[in-house]
Parts: C-alpha cells; sequence; structure tokens
C-alpha cells in the first residue's frame, strides 16, 4: 500500500513540478520515487537493480548517442530542411509532423523518433517563430497514434506481437489499424488548430538550409542512419520469416551508434552531452513499478471486476486507464497471460496493443516517449508541456482515437 501511496504522490508531484521556490524537473520527481520505495523497503536493493531492463536503457543510450551526434554535426538542421521545406504555413508543418513522423514510427519504434524529432520540431519552432508547445504536441501524438500499426512500432505491440502468437503481425495489425491509425492522425491536427488556433494563420513559411557544421561527424551520422534503417528492415524481414533469432532492438540501436562511437573524434564529447537525466527517469520509474507491481493491488482490482475482460472495449478502457499508474509495457506484461489463458483471438489482442498504446495521448506518463520529449525540450531549450497542457488536448483526443478503434474493430 505504502508503494501506491508514493506512486500518487510522483502523480501529484509530477502535475504541480513546483513545492515552494523548489521547480522540479521530471526526472528528478520519479527518483525521488524510487527512492522513497528503497528507504521505506518496499522493494530490496537487489530487486530495485533487476527490476531496471537493461535493454531498454541500452537502447536509449545508442539512440541518445545518435541523436545528440546528428544535432552537434548540423545533419540534423539539414534532414529537418529535406524533411520539411515544402511546408509553406503552420497547418502544413503540423500535418507534415504528424504524418511524416507517425508513419516513420511505424518502422523505426516511437521513442526513436522521439529522440530525434525533438530537436526537430524545436529549430522549427525557432525559425518560424511559432509556439513550441504546438509542435512538441504534434510530435508526441504523431509518434504514439502512429506507432499503433506496427508490431515493432512500440515495445508493448512488439511484446503482443512475440507473445501472443500472431500469425503474420504485420498483416494483421495492418488490417485492423492502418486506416482507423490514419484518421487518428487528422483527429490530433483537428484538435491543435482548435486548442491553438490562434496560433495557426494564414502566414507563409519560408524555411533556408542550414550549413552542415562538422561534416566528418555528419558523415558518420548519416552513416548511423542507414544502419539504423537496415537494422530495422533485418528486424522486420526475420519476423515476416519467422525466425527465432535472438535480435533484440538493444542491438539495433547500439549497431547504429557504433560508427560514432568507433570512430569520432568527438565521441566523450557526445556521450556527456547526451540526455542522461532521462536515463535516470526510467532506471526510476522501473524501480518504483517494480514495487507498485509487488503490492498486487492492481492485479486485484482487474481480478475483483465482474467486467468481461476480453471484450474489445474493456480491453481498451482498462489498458487506457491502468497505463497511466503501471505505464503500459508492464500492464501489457499483466494483461495478456490472462488473455491468452481465456483464448482470446487476434482481434483482441491487437486491441490490447492499440488501448496500451493510445494511453500515451491520455497524460505525459502514459508513454515512454511522451517522456523523451519533454525531458529533452527542457534539457536543450528550456522549454516544456505542463501537465494541463498536455491533457487538455490529451483526454478528448484520446477519447475519439478510442471510439476509433473500437468502432473499426466492432465492424471487422
Amino acid at each position: 500500500m505504502i508503494s501506491v501511496i508514493i506512486l500518487a504522490l510522483v502523480f501529484i508531484l509530477i502535475i504541480v513540478r513546483r513545492i515552494g521556490k523548489f521547480r522540479f524537473q521530471i526526472w528528478q520527481i520519479m527518483a525521488l520515487g524510487a527512492i522513497a520505495v528503497l528507504v521505506t523497503l518496499q522493494i530490496s536493493p537487489l530487486k530495485a537493480l533487476k527490476s531496471i531492463n537493461l535493454d531498454v536503457m541500452l537502447f536509449l543510450l545508442g539512440m541518445f548517442t545518435v541523436g545528440e551526434a546528428l544535432e552537434d554535426s548540423g545533419y540534423l538542421s539539414h534532414l529537418s530542411y529535406r524533411l520539411f521545406h515544402k511546408a509553406r504555413s503552420l497547418d502544413s508543418l503540423v500535418l507534415l509532423i504528424l504524418f511524416g513522423m507517425g508513419i516513420m514510427s511505424t518502422f523505426l519504434m516511437n521513442d526513436t523518433l522521439a529522440i530525434i524529432g525533438t530537436p526537430i520540431v524545436l529549430l522549427l519552432a525557432k525559425k518560424i517563430d511559432t509556439s513550441p508547445k504546438i509542435l512538441l504536441l504534434a510530435l508526441a501524438f504523431a509518434v504514439t497514434i502512429g506507432s499503433v500499426t506496427s508490431p515493432i512500432g512500440n515495445p508493448q505491440n512488439l511484446l503482443i506481437a512475440i507473445n501472443g502468437n500472431i500469425t503474420n503481425p504485420f498483416i494483421t495489425f495492418f488490417r485492423y489499424l492502418l486506416l482507423p491509425t490514419l484518421l487518428n492522425l487528422f483527429t490530433a491536427y483537428l484538435l491543435l488548430r482548435l486548442f491553438y488556433r490562434k496560433q495557426f494563420g494564414h502566414r507563409s513559411i519560408v524555411d533556408h538550409p542550414e550549413p552542415i557544421k562538422d561534416p566528418k561527424l555528419a558523415r558518420l551520422s548519416q552513416i548511423s542512419l542507414i544502419l539504423l534503417v537496415v537494422l530495422v528492415l533485418a528486424k522486420i524481414v526475420m519476423v515476416f520469416a519467422g525466425l527465432k533469432i535472438d535480435f533484440r532492438l538493444t542491438y539495433i540501436a547500439l549497431g547504429a551508434a557504433s560508427p560514432i562511437v568507433l570512430f569520432s573524434p568527438k565521441r566523450f564529447n557526445i556521450v556527456r552531452k547526451i540526455d542522461w537525466s532521462t536515463l535516470i527517469f526510467f532506471a526510476a520509474m522501473f524501480i518504483l513499478m517494480a514495487s507498485v507491481w509487488d503490492s498486487g493491488i492492481f492485479q486485484k482490482v482487474i481480478n475483483s471486476t465482474n467486467l468481461k475482460l476480453t471484450s474489445v472495449a474493456v480491453i481498451m478502457g482498462t489498458s487506457i486507464v491502468l497505463s497511466q499508474f503501471i505505464s503500459n509495457v508492464p500492464l501489457v506484461a499483466l494483461y495478456l497471460p490472462m488473455l491468452m489463458q481465456l483464448g482470446v483471438n487476434s482481434k483482441e489482442l491487437v486491441a490490447l496493443a492499440a488501448g496500451s498504446t493510445i494511453a500515451g495521448n491520455l497524460s505525459i506518463l502514459g508513454a515512454a516517449s511522451n517522456v523523451i520529449i519533454i525531458q529533452n525540450a527542457e534539457q536543450k531549450s528550456g522549454e516544456t508541456l505542463t501537465f494541463w497542457e498536455f491533457i487538455k488536448i490529451g483526454v478528448p483526443l484520446t477519447a475519439i482515437n478510442a471510439f476509433v478503434y473500437w468502432f473499426f474493430f466492432t465492424i471487422f
């Protein structure tokens, strides 16, 4: 019970972010929560250490290294011009971010796009003199909604695809989720336009290419991006071919970072500048969530309900709500075995993927990619999104997203 109380206090602190004169960052709040469960003996130091998912930590470390090299070399600015120079208004820019980043997150994983995309949208906001909040929200919603469509779009989808015994996971996911995902990406645009209507207008955007600051590092960064795409494609081929090879996403991230670490003379400076605070956040989150998990309270809540746990509506609703408290990957790890024991088919498993993923649109803590974006923005430019700024759009967006997916599930 103490673990749940600490979790509630962590949520409250994340909402207010301030006590007296002290303003806390999200990683500091989560670290305090992890320290609290350790001090109160809700989890042992050994179990806390084991709870930290090394694969996730190494994946983020590798991708942060690539992202920092892209930014430091100037290649990221060059790339952003290549991607978004055709945007002539804020409307078209937001649509390009939503659909461009959304589609890319289908294959490159949402956390990857969150890491690479944050400095891009901050640069774009500065260039066109608009609020970074609009573009940061567009990026957050894009990588969350876009990643729904693919079994490799995010960690929880991959968990479902591997352990759910889904035949042809890419085809199954696309069949149920592709069209509603496109509709939900457009819904995100409409809501952003509604809530930030004063920012949207008919003024034109004129973008100019940025010069490469470090040609050698830029070439290595380009090689890293090519490696990233090649390794992701290799992963997709393995999934399609049904090959049982232990080719983790961690290997993809570390492989992509290897040219920079091995051949750049700036390697130590790049590693020093990566977003270590976000890595601390994730380590602390794993410890706190493991403690809450061990309390058994959420398991009891699920088991004590009289709801039909295998219905699409209940699966999605449960996933969206509980993902806010124990995060979507632990939620899927809990719910998936229950559904498998009850003999569900692929539709229910895909509904679990959709619900646990769009939970990220509801609040900051609903998805790891949200935290990555906000922490990155705070570190690089001092910009942030408050809890209220996020949920005022996130709540209606999640409600609409859930209805759209539910509707499409009912007609298939």
